[in-house]
């Protein structure tokens, strides 16, 4: 096997896929890729994460680059140090996957992932390495940090970068529980709400290398639901397991889509003149009520194709602020260069304080979500002509539903699905609509 980069880096089951001579060589790769003296590499909680960590650090030392391991740092932590101290940086981890996959993330100095182009040139570069006999490169050092600023020192930056968004506001008075999936946010995210004013119960922060994401999280978000009714508080944060996404749960146990939460915040920054354009940028997959809703208030969204960091570059290349996923995955541009879970959060309760709304009224006002439904279609192998050879099935459907709805279909990044997505005036037109679409795919694949 060899490693191919897929929505959000690669990703593999961590000892079967994703082997120490693949991360070796991904190592090794990187460093020739992206050349630099020093990598900084983080990891969420996954038993696997420490192996996997050494494998690349062998790689880069391999090539005379020496690294700086953070240890357990969420992704955002890792890309906010890469863009402050122009540092290239890895982090280990497979997201909201279960715990017996993981992967590796790749930021070019400055906190921005790979271009597709630059990804091409590393997976040739690794299938070389791969295939090539020969000694390895001089070695390098790897060390846990630098003297002058020791790991904890390093993250506690980004807390401290997050904490200064609120430009000197607090969250006094609010009652929240989060849910830290047992991951990377279980160290760093009660500290930084408690120091802002919040009252904080925080779920799921106990990792063991085996539980994270397992029930709980932002995929699993019902037993933070549970507890928000049962505590009577005002707001629930629900992390991934690396902590660059986030849902939110209202006080009456409702869950909040990553749309909701870049919605609020896109209007409470128009309202406030602080959106460029006033213009926001979303993926495909964003439900067309959002469309509407930002319509009304006079915002223009954006489209691109699934992944935050076509997120960000759509917003670098317009010179905009503010853009995401319905995934939670919401970037504040200003702030920070990919997706961040405390960050949003901490955004998304500072508008609650400002505007002495409540998070359910927030989100009413924002948009009114139009039923979704997706399917995944796992077929035998990925054919990304399968999706051309639908068309006229999607166009037929797309007609049926007119302005009222909306089809999507696009193969997977990672994996061999075909992922359906259709939003209709209600389920039952949504559901009809997409099992046609599953029907047609079976019979097209075979």
């Amino acid at each position: 096997m060899t490693l191919r980069f897929g929505t959000d880096g690669v990703r593999g089951v961590a000892d079967t896929e994703l082997t120490d001579e693949l991360v070796e060589a991904l190592g090794r790769a990187a460093a020739r890729v992206l050349p630099a003296d020093r990598f900084l590499i983080g990891r969420d909680t996954r038993v696997s994460g420490p192996r996997i960590e050494a494998a690349l650090a062998r790689g880069f030392a391999a090539e005379g680059v020496g690294v700086d391991l953070l240890g357990v740092a969420p992704t955002p932590a890792v890309a906010w140090l890469s863009a402050a101290d122009d540092q290239p940086a890895a982090m280990i981890s497979a997201s909201h996957n279960p715990a017996p996959d993981n992967g590796v993330k790749l930021f070019a100095a400055g906190g921005r992932k790979l271009s597709d182009e630059v990804e091409e040139r590393l997976e040739a570069e690794l299938d070389a390495l791969l295939h090539a006999d020969g000694a390895p490169g001089p070695a390098g050092t790897v060390a846990k940090a630098s003297t002058s600023q020791p790991a904890h020192d390093r993250v506690q930056r980004w807390c401290e970068a997050v904490t200064a968004s609120l430009e000197g506001r607090r969250l006094d008075g609010l009652s929240l529980v989060i849910d830290c999936a047992n991951g990377a946010a279980s160290e760093v995210a009660g500290p930084v709400l408690r120091g802002l004013g919040a009252e904080v119960e925080v779920l799921q922060d106990a990792p063991d290398g085996t539980n994270i994401n397992a029930a709980c999280g932002s995929t699993h978000p019902e037993s933070l639901q549970a507890r928000v009714l049962e505590r009577s508080a005002d707001v629930g944060l629900a992390f991934d397991g690396d902590a660059d996404r986030v849902l939110a749960v209202d006080a009456t146990g409702r869950l909040v889509s990553g749309d909701h939460l870049i919605g609020l915040c896109a209007i409470d920054r128009h309202e406030r003149d602080r959106l460029p354009d006033d213009t926001v940028v979303v993926t495909v997959m964003t439900n067309l009520g959002f469309r509407l809703g930002m319509a009304e208030r006079g915002i223009t969204v954006v489209d691109t194709q699934v992944g935050d960091r076509y997120v960000l570059e759509a917003l670098e290349e317009g010179g905009w602020s503010l853009g995401g996923e319905q995934s939670g995955h919401i970037i504040f541009r200003d702030l920070a260069t990919t997706g961040d879970g405390l960050l949003t959060g901490v955004q998304v309760l500072d508008v609650m304080v400002r505007s002495g709304r409540s998070l359910a009224e927030l989100a009413d006002a924002t948009m009114t979500q139009l039923p979704q439904v997706l399917h995944n279609v796992r077929v035998a192998r990925r054919d990304p002509a399968l999706v051309e050879r639908l068309a006229t099935d999607i166009e037929v459907i797309s007609a049926e539903l007119g302005d009222h709805g909306r089809v999507l279909v696009r193969p997977s990044g990672t994996e061999p699905v075909v992922r359906v997505m259709v939003e209709a005036p209600t389920a039952e037109q949504a559901d009809d609509a997409a099992l046609r679409l599953v029907d047609a795919i079976h019979r097209l694949a075979g």
